[in-house]
């Protein structure tokens, strides 16, 4: 057996490129049931898998062990055959049949009598990549040149020659067909994904869907809390966040949880709370009332904060009297604020996290004006952490700029070295269509690959940067997809996310190499 290609991505993870799909579910099964130590998750895709670890040097260790890694065969469950009835109405029917050489009528048929399999999950919770049971049926789709920002739920889609359904509404660059309301997505059952691996899949062509348009079933536990604010002006977003959902990638779940984890890491350890307590991330500021005396603190953003109409500092615990109003502004440099409470606070969760996960739709939603935030029952820590707020970004005539390191690949094989010098040396704008999924670029200059064709969907992690055909970059935060089909050109050091995180529409931000 030739030794594996392995690549790193980033300084956590790595990429195996592998020669097929049954190769892919014999590592994927061997390393989901024998985990390397310190291994957090392990990603099938397409040709490839993707381990992360929680250290570089772990990661370094593992990439010799896997130089000689040989796993068995994996065993195969009992497929089901699941079908699923879709009207044939998406957006790029017509166009994609025309440049097929098809009729629409005959893309339809080709897609109705193709018996499809699963083969793994990914991208979000109920996504699942499906191929032709015969090989020999199997198409090339290109994807679209620049992905849609909003693709909606249910719809039915190609893209190289994989076929999937959209579960909730989310960003994509798959050729859309068609349109399902069957659920694929239930996170009380096991599996929660409708479709899981080896099942065989049957779209049935219909002329209406009956019923209202359905979405995925979630269940929410509901711990015993204690209110502790009311929330009177959430801002242009509130979120309760976490250190989110480990572990679950092949599931088409990614980690999610708090977008810079230094701020929120200091704002916990400010009041005495464990690193992973639950509290709220904002941006646009906010204003609370407190229902009861507390100490909170304030990470994150450069903004103004009061207590009570008094001036407060950032990454200082503050008490909070009953009554009070705690009042965050908008950020002057930075886009993100953090505010811990001290015990921690306590919201609904989805697989084990109050995560809110704004791609897949799992966890809390967001805050609005009258509701109301909740501490735990446990009685809270009382030690205090006099701290400096971790901000790594600077204003630069009023623009927030922030400079992040990065490691090349795994995909920069796909771009002539004057491509890389180029993406190295410019500076770029964050747009407006940037979100917690991931920061949208734009500069003068587009990143053009010389390699011609698709990639196969891989995994991705929190600071791959994607180059789409439009060469506009993309740079995947925590709520990312959690595999995606553009090549990934860098990847952002796990510790620099959080500057990512911090960069608002407008801000400009550039990258320089990181030595492994």
């Amino acid at each position: 057996m030739n030794a594996p290609v392995i690549k790193r991505v980033g300084t956590r993870a790595l990429m195996v490129d592998l020669p097929s799909l049954d190769a892919v579910m014999d590592w994927h099964s061997a390393l989901s049931s024998a985990p390397f130590e310190h291994q957090t998750d392990v990603v099938a895709a397409a040709r490839t898998i993707l381990l992360t670890f929680d250290s570089p040097a772990v990661t370094a260790a593992a990439a010799e062990a896997l130089r000689s890694f040989e796993p068995g065969a994996a065993s195969r469950a009992t497929p089901r055959d699941i079908e699923i009835e879709v009207l044939y109405d998406g957006a790029d029917l017509d166009e994609l049949s025309s440049s097929l050489g098809m009729s629409r009528a005959e893309l339809i048929e080709w897609h109705t009598k193709t018996t499809w399999v699963a083969a793994f999950g990914g991208f979000a919770p109920g996504f699942t990549y499906c191929v032709p049971e015969d090989s020999s049926r199997a198409l090339d789709i290109p994807r679209r040149a620049t992905p849609r920002t909003e693709v909606p739920a249910g719809a039915v889609a190609l893209a190289g020659d994989f076929s999937a359904v959209y579960p909730r509404t989310s960003p994509g660059g798959w050729q859309l067909i068609g349109t399902t309301r069957t659920p694929m997505w239930d996170s009380s059952a096991t599996p929660p994904a409708l479709v899981a691996p080896g099942d065989r899949v049957h779209y049935v062509a219909v002329d209406e869907l009956a019923g209202a348009a359905e979405t995925s079933h979630r269940h929410l536990a509901r711990p015993a809390r204690r209110p502790i604010f009311t929330v009177d002006d959430p801002g242009l977003q509130t979120l309760y966040q976490d250190l989110g959902r480990q572990g679950n990638g092949n599931l088409g779940v990614t980690t999610s949880g708090s977008a810079d984890r230094a701020s929120a890491r200091t704002a916990n350890a400010a009041v005495g709370n464990k690193r992973n307590a639950t509290l709220l991330e904002n941006v646009g500021g906010l204003t609370l009332t407190a229902l009861a005396e507390t100490v909170v603190c304030v990470t994150g953003a450069d903004a103004d904060v009061t207590v009570g109409g008094r001036p407060a500092l950032l990454a200082t615990p503050l008490i909070v009297p009953a009554g009070a109003e705690l009042v965050v502004a908008p950020a002057r440099t930075g886009m993100r604020t953090y505010i811990a409470v001290r015990g921690g606070l306590i919201a609904d969760t989805e697989l084990d996290s109050a995560a809110t996960d704004m791609l897949s739709g799992l966890g809390p939603a967001p805050l609005r004006a009258g509701d109301t935030v909740s501490m735990s029952l446990v009685p809270p820590q009382s030690a205090n952490a006099l701290l400096s707020n971790p901000l790594r970004v600077t204003s630069e005539g009023g623009t927030t700029v922030g400079v992040v390191r990065c490691v090349l690949g795994p995909r920069d094989d796909w771009f002539p070295q004057e491509a890389i010098d180029r993406f190295l040396s410019t500076t770029f704008t964050v747009t407006p269509e940037s979100n917690r999924v991931g920061l949208r670029l734009e500069s003068d200059t587009p990143i053009e690959r010389d390699r011609a064709g698709e990639l196969p969907s891989e995994g991705m992690v929190a600071g791959s940067i994607q180059i789409p055909p439009s060469g506009q970059p993309v740079v995947f935060l925590r709520d990312h997809a959690v595999t995606g089909g553009y090549p990934v050109i860098a990847t952002v050091i796990n510790e620099d996310v959080d500057i990512a995180a911090q960069l608002p529409p407008g801000g400009k931000i550039r990258f320089e190499l990181h030595s492994l």
